[in-house]
């Protein structure tokens, strides 16, 4: 029996876009992009309360997408800030699998999901 893939529209959603091109372990991805939703759930918070809770009392949907680059990943910051959703890149701290300091994903919102899709909607998931 296999899963079922169901669509759901959220009014709020938060998206972590992280990099395909630095071959991370299952395991240090899975952490690299915990850091991001957190950090980015912590300052909507602070920024836009509201938008927080929408987003807290939906469920916190998240989605997990990718780009090939830290270039990409500053472009999306760049774009994210100017439509006034929070935007959060992670940087390691170096002591497993990369160099200390390589950026690694960048978290945006919680916020509007029609805001969030301005900057996401084009990037196929990870």
């Amino acid at each position: 029996m296999g899963w079922k893939r169901v669509k759901r529209d959220f009014s709020f959603k938060q998206v972590i876009v992280a990099r395909s091109d630095l071959k991370m372990g299952k395991g240090k991805l899975a952490a690299q992009v915990a850091h991001a939703a957190v950090s980015c759930a912590r300052a909507t918070e602070r920024s836009n309360p509201s938008w927080f809770r929408g987003w807290w009392e939906e469920g916190q949907a998240k989605i997990v997408v990718r780009v090939d680059s830290e270039a990409q990943l500053n472009e999306l910051r760049r774009m994210a800030e100017e439509l006034g959703l929070s935007a959060c890149l992670v940087a390691d701290r170096g002591l497993t699998q990369l160099e200390p300091g390589t950026v690694t994903c960048l978290g945006i919102g919680p916020g509007p999901s029609d805001l969030v899709d301005k900057v996401t909607g084009h990037l196929k998931l990870f």
